[in-house]
């Protein structure tokens, strides 16, 4: 019985620290001006994300960010070939189109505080999956060893009917301030 009664002070005794514990932390709360509470909600998520937009690369056609920036990861949309400067789908066949993809992830990875040697997975979306090889060549003259995750799938129809698509994410090199 004796030990029992321990163990029932004991557990007692645990519950009186945490509720103590509690009670200072929640009566802080009512001497803290409130503009110094933690933050909460999307306020704290804001500062976390950060959303790249840069002219060097294809202005995003939708609701959504060419890049978006958090917690140290870069998380590029998928980029086709267009001309930023023209806004155009760029002419010729797969190797010129994947040419123009990388070098649009390339700008959108650099505006992040990134580059193409700090990705680790892409997403290549092609037209048609018989141009694999060539794309591949492409692409493999661009990343070096060791070479990011990668997956390859063929859509039916891809924006503007280009011919391959890639998305990417990459590790920052230099976090930048929010804005």
């Amino acid at each position: 019985k004796h030990k029992d009664l321990v163990g029932v002070v004991r557990l007692m005794m645990k519950g009186l620290i945490i509720a103590a514990a509690a009670l200072v932390t929640a009566s802080a709360f009512l001497f803290m001006p409130a503009e110094n509470w933690p933050a909460f909600g999307t306020e704290a998520q804001s500062t976390r994300k950060r959303a790249i937009d840069t002219p060097d690369a294809p202005k995003a056609i939708g609701p959504y960010s060419q890049a978006i920036v958090a917690n140290g990861v870069v998380y590029a949309a998928g980029q086709i070939a267009i001309d930023p400067r023209s806004g155009a789908l760029i002419t010729g066949g797969i190797e010129e189109q994947t040419e123009q993809v990388l070098k649009n992830l390339e700008a959108v990875l650099k505006a992040a505080g990134s580059s193409i040697d700090d990705v680790i997975k892409t997403t290549v979306v092609m037209a048609d999956i018989n141009d694999f090889a060539k794309m591949n060549a492409v692409y493999a003259k661009r990343f070096a060893a060791p070479f990011p995750a990668r997956s390859t799938l063929e859509a039916a129809r891809l924006p503007k009917d280009a011919l391959v698509m890639i998305e990417a994410v990459a590790l920052v090199r230099q976090d930048k301030p929010v804005k």
